[in-house]
């Protein structure tokens, strides 16, 4: 049977293994490249699905290729896989059985909704005209495990033409999906500075030059960055994260070291943020007497939909959840390392509601008492699924070139 003619029913069907097997990641989290297990589980079923397998891609990463019978795109779906180092408090039975180590962000989710949709398309491979391409991803959270993956070549061999993924968001009520064109999240970067000036006794102060007090007016004068230098209908956020300077209540330090994030959408807003971050740091320092190390890293890009994409994906959601149900204007500062993936490649990022309030289930990501609505997995199979199919299992449109 076609796969457009019994979507729904196999979605419905394939439930059961999606809850199963996103529970069982959920008991059994890992943290950013150190996800073997999870590997290992993603690995097997590919594998018996019919999929070729690659393993160790930016080392546990796992990529799986289901080539048609005719040709056609090469589409792209992206699941991160890792965990984070936060301490769970849940009373669910599915709950984490690593010590400080839980699925505080719905990673788990993803995964078993990237093996659902591999089960699916798999069933249909005689269908299919294309390739699909899915990529399970290690080390999304801070780590930047997509652009390790781009860089030991997973955008090749086949190479995609349309590039789709999706995050479980507990902001948004479940069996509501967001799709939007632009940007939708934000680009990162991590910044650090150091202040050193000359310590000695807290009570001959004037014998030092105090790096905690030019710490102190550089971080209340960062904050004018955002309102004074960044234009009032532009996006930035400019947050002091950590400060650390000195071991005893009556010894001036040598030095204070500070780190945070910068925020922004748009290249030309960062660039004014670190200008001004620079200026100020330097000639803050001097103004006391020290001196300011000012430096920028660990840049992630802004993550920016392609118009063309989101129509298609926005179009799947309305078919699998009603046009009612699809929301758009979902924009965050948060960042997300598929901007990676999607610098090269046309492609959409969408959110999935997951939050069920009169469950208790709406605690924010990366919180203790993280958990989502699993109803969440069958609309993000569904969903995931209805969109390859406009790519893969119909004639091409929407301008995509064939391979």
């Amino acid at each position: 049977m076609p796969i457009q003619t019994n979507m729904k029913a196999e979605v419905k069907a394939i439930t059961p293994h999606l809850i199963a097997w996103r529970r069982d990641f959920h008991r059994h989290p890992e943290l950013g490249f150190q996800e073997h297990r999870t590997a290992g589980i993603i690995a097997r079923v590919l594998g018996d699905l019919g999929y070729e397998v690659q393993t160790g891609v930016a080392n546990t990463g796992v990529v799986g290729v289901l080539e048609g019978q005719q040709s056609g795109p090469v589409i792209m779906l992206r699941f991160d896989m890792d965990a984070l180092p936060i301490q769970e408090q849940s009373e669910a039975e599915y709950a984490s059985q690593r010590a400080g180590v839980m699925h505080a962000c719905g990673h788990d989710a993803h995964v078993a909704v990237g093996l659902g949709v591999a089960t699916l398309v798999a069933g249909h491979r005689d269908e299919m005209s294309g390739a699909l391409k899915l990529v399970f991803q290690p080390g999304e959270e801070g780590m930047n495990g997509a652009e390790v993956m781009v860089r030991e070549g997973v955008l090749e061999n086949p190479r995609p033409d349309v590039f789709i993924s999706a995050h479980v968001w507990n902001s948004t009520p479940a069996g509501k999906v967001d799709v939007s064109a632009g940007p939708v999240m934000a680009a990162a970067g991590r910044w650090t500075c150091i202040v050193r000036g000359r310590g000695g006794h807290g009570a001959m102060p004037q014998q030092t030059v105090d790096p905690i007090v030019a710490a102190a007016q550089i971080v209340s004068s960062l904050q004018t960055i955002v309102s004074r230098n960044v234009g009032p209908l532009e996006t930035a956020v400019v947050t002091v994260g950590t400060i650390h300077g000195g071991d005893a209540f009556n010894v001036i330090p040598n030095e204070v070291k500070l780190s945070g994030t910068i925020r922004t959408y748009d290249l030309s807003v960062r660039e004014i943020v670190v200008r001004r971050m620079g200026v100020l740091t330097d000639q803050i320092a001097r103004a006391y007497g020290a001196t300011a190390e000012f430096a920028v890293d660990g840049l992630t890009p802004a993550v920016v939909n392609d118009p063309e994409v989101a129509d298609v994906v926005r179009e799947a959601a309305a078919a699998v959840l009603g046009a009612e149900n699809v929301l758009t204007g979902e924009k965050v500062t948060v960042s997300e390392d598929a901007a990676f993936f999607m610098q090269d490649v046309p492609g959409c990022y969408f959110f999935l509601g997951s939050a069920n309030a009169s469950r208790g289930l709406d605690a924010p990501h990366h919180n203790p008492r993280f958990d989502v609505d699993e109803e969440v997995l069958s609309v993000g199979a569904g969903v995931m699924l209805q969109a390859v199919a406009q790519y893969l299992f119909r004639p091409l449109s929407h301008g995509h070139r064939e391979t």
